[in-house]
């Protein structure tokens, strides 16, 4: 049986750097959403199992700020893949909006929406204290038996506890609120979806939408931490971040499977990874169309988010300095890139190193129409192989 593929869209903004201004026209978060929606139904098309939308905010270069309302719109354009999260950050919200938001689209398009819950809006406090802690040894990058490259860690605890994101935390939350722990939420949502939540002093809430809803729920995670222990203890499904932290992936698979209990949702732990990948025709042109990508992860890791995707002139027109390329080494080097067959047994050996019952991929290239030939490509090897 092949492993189901799926894919995370960013809904990237493209650059126009370069461009001639009848090309730069529409560059804007309109045409991002728009060209969303189209992948989406030709996702569908492709065959891919689940389309997920990611949730970031304050960046140029990405307009998937409000995965609720891309949901609900993807989910209208199409007709049987899943549609989900990937993921609501818990740290922004309470868990009856999030109940209230995914029951609303569950009420419409029932059966076809994951809910995946994320924690990376509570993480800046523990970050601000790993600043103010010795330093751990430093690791190397190694590759696993079957040659899967586990990188050298690079630690967000400087960029999290910068001031620009105190900003930006402060604007997504109310003035004084604070987030309640991520595994007090995540419960919350479970009640509240199961219609059995009752307060501390015995009173209790239904949510209408919400309540009964049939939404698959999912625990993102990027490191071996709270996220992965959440979902074992729970008994939810797991999804691990090879795209976002490489260096972790194989942490956060073996914490979840540790934890792991039974549950009426699973009797045994179900794994998804997630991987960057670009696939063209031949490795040359895939190489040509992922060159920016570098640029683009380097404006993430200096504190700027995410610039709009770079073009290829502005791309090779930037100085890399030795700086520049460890800063973004791990990603670059992580990212599978080719032709169809040759990304197909990279993510292959990534499956099998991590033991994954699914696998997520997201690609992003400063042309749509390059990227909807990459994920054609890549569906079509990934059936027939």
């Amino acid at each position: 049986m092949t492993t189901p593929l799926s894919i995370l869209d960013l809904a990237p903004v493209k650059s126009v750097a370069g461009l001639s201004p009848k090309e730069a026209t529409g560059n804007t978060a309109a045409k991002a959403i728009r060209e969303t929606i189209d992948l989406a139904v030709r996702a569908e098309a492709a065959g891919y199992h689940r389309y997920w939308l990611a949730e970031h905010h304050f960046t140029p270069g990405v307009a998937s700020s409000s995965p609720a309302v891309l949901i609900a719109l993807v989910a209208a354009a199409t007709q049987r893949i899943r549609v989900g999260s990937g993921a609501v950050q818990l740290g922004h919200q309470t868990a009856i909006a999030v109940v209230e938001q995914f029951g609303t689209i569950d009420a419409l398009h029932p059966g076809r929406i994951d809910l995946g819950l994320g924690r990376s809006g509570q993480r800046r406090a523990e970050a601000v204290k790993e600043l103010n802690t010795a330093a751990p040894p430093k690791e190397e990058a190694f590759r696993t038996d079957n040659g899967l490259l586990i990188p050298a860690p690079f630690s967000f605890s400087k960029l999290l506890a910068s001031p620009k994101f105190a900003l930006y935390a402060s604007l997504l939350q109310q003035p004084g609120a604070e987030s309640p722990d991520f595994a007090d939420q995540v419960d919350d949502i479970i009640a509240l979806l199961a219609g059995t939540y009752v307060s501390a002093d015995g009173l209790d809430a239904h949510a209408v939408p919400g309540e009964g809803a049939d939404l698959d729920l999912w625990i993102l995670g990027s490191s071996g931490g709270q996220s992965a222990q959440v979902a074992g203890e729970r008994g939810l499904p797991f999804a691990a971040n090879y795209h976002v932290a490489p260096s972790a992936v194989l942490e956060a698979v073996e914490a979840y499977r540790a934890a792991f209990k039974p549950s009426a949702r699973l009797d045994k732990p179900h794994v998804l990874v997630s991987a960057d990948v670009v696939v063209a025709a031949t490795d040359s042109t895939a190489a040509e169309l992922a060159a920016p990508y570098g640029l683009w992860v380097r404006s993430i890791r200096t504190g700027h988010g995410a610039i709009p995707f770079p073009s290829a002139v502005e791309a090779a027109a930037h100085e890399w300095t030795d700086d520049d390329r460890q800063l973004v080494a791990d990603r670059v080097d992580t990212q599978f890139v080719g032709t169809p067959d040759r990304v197909a047994d990279q993510l292959r050996v990534l499956r099998d190193a991590t033991d994954a019952d699914e696998l997520l991929v997201t690609t992003i290239t400063h042309d749509h129409t390059d990227r909807v030939r990459s994920f054609d490509l890549l569906a079509e090897e990934w059936v027939t192989s």
